[in-house]
């Protein structure tokens, strides 16, 4: 982690240490409609950002998963009071086949992310949301156990019984009116109510398209590793329909890591909502 990297936007040939490139520039406590609501993801040059996984699913392809970019994903949970997940992902961390439990991570080399959180009063591990439109899946007992708030957000068309059985097992359920699935107007009312100052988004590509669509997504923070790799089916960061209304982004920040994985260069960048309604 002591290599450095480049800056190549905004100020270029500047160099840092790739460790506290985020925890530096502390992200604000608000957004365009309420909480500053940001996601991160990881993606090969021709755009891959899963391929299938030998377990089943999707998964990161590890070809271009690497540690430099985990210690960067680490520092955007780190300042997230609200980690916003979906269905699958809470299935694949029962099943055991997901990336990885939910941050913050335990171990000695993220210890500097967790005492930043103490230092700015934030809890030891943050709280989890989950979309889903269905509720098929149960909540891991361990992250209630780290005493987290767990909050499912769903629609109208769940049946009452499995909103029965997650608030039995503890978890809170919030069923926004008059949607069949989580997304709009009553997603962004749901989430100004939560009170929560940053929502840190770790879900796949149909979350993404869920909170354009809903115009709250104010950062994506994007890792490029400068590596081919085909494969199919073809993820991209977002997945739907055609969104009636583009989501413009400007770009923030860009840095050149020459140490990727396999000695491959990989850029870390930064794009930010463009101002607007």
């Amino acid at each position: 982690m002591n290599a450095p990297i480049t800056a190549c936007y905004p100020d270029p040939g500047t160099a840092r240490p790739l460790t506290g490139l985020y925890l530096d520039h502390a992200l604000p406590d608000r957004g365009r409609h309420g909480p500053f609501i940001y996601a991160n993801y990881i993606a090969s040059l021709d755009g891959r950002i899963s391929v299938p996984a030998d377990t089943g699913g999707q998964g990161v392809p590890e070809s271009i998963a690497n540690a430099r970019d985990w210690r960067l994903f680490q520092e955007l949970a780190g300042q997230a009071d609200l980690l916003l997940s979906s269905g699958r992902y809470l299935r694949d961390l029962e099943a055991g086949t997901a990336q990885d439990s939910l941050p913050i991570g335990i171990d000695d080399a993220f210890s500097d992310i967790r005492a930043w959180r103490v230092r700015h009063g934030l809890a030891p591990q943050p709280d989890v949301a989950v979309l889903s439109a269905g509720l098929d899946f149960a909540v891991p007992r361990r992250l209630l156990d780290q005493g987290r708030r767990v909050i499912v957000i769903t629609g109208e068309s769940v049946p009452d019984s499995r909103v029965q059985a997650h608030e039995r097992a503890g978890t809170e359920v919030i069923v926004l009116p008059n949607v069949a699935r989580p997304g709009g107007a009553a997603l962004v009312t749901a989430l100004q109510a939560l009170a929560y100052r940053r929502i840190y988004t770790v879900a796949g590509p149909f979350v993404l398209h869920t909170l354009l669509s809903a115009n709250l997504l104010d950062s994506l923070f994007l890792t490029t590793v400068h590596r081919l790799i085909g494969g199919q089916p073809f993820a991209s960061l977002c997945e739907g329909d055609l969104l009636a209304e583009t989501g413009d982004f400007q770009l923030a920040s860009m840095h050149l890591d020459a140490h990727g994985p396999g000695g491959c260069t990989q850029t870390f960048s930064r794009y930010d909502r463009t101002p607007g309604p």
